[in-house]
């Protein structure tokens, strides 16, 4: 298994990618979105999701359709077996987690328990 991400969510990360570097801030060849896990929200653990150029030698690395997806090996093991979708509806927009290893989750969606 490894983090899968839907295509809803691979198109908009692409489109962050290009106002970022229409911006100067990024170099769309060297982008990588990191995956992760920190202590902390309603739950226990909250997700990370980060545009990054940097890469450490123990980094999980997948390719997703053209996207470099990177994850901390702490990480990948609360987030293997994840899907990460993006919705863009009445009550609000953002990236939304599925998680077969949380056992219990907060109501907004952004933080877990495992």
């Amino acid at each position: 298994m490894a983090i899968e991400l839907t295509e809803t969510a691979i198109r908009e990360i692409k489109t962050i990618i290009d106002q970022q570097s229409q911006d100067g801030n990024l170099e769309p060849q060297n982008v990588r979105l990191r995956v992760g896990v920190k202590g902390g929200g309603c739950s226990g653990f909250s997700y990370i999701l980060d545009l990054t150029e940097n890469v450490n030698d123990n980094d999980e690395a997948f390719d997703k359709d053209g996207l470099s997806v990177i994850c901390d090996p702490k990480s990948y093991l609360y987030l293997n077996g994840t899907t990460i979708d993006f919705k863009d509806e009445v009550m609000g927009r953002g990236f939304v987690f599925s998680n077969p290893n949380a056992t219990s989750t907060c109501g907004c969606g952004s933080s877990f328990q495992a």
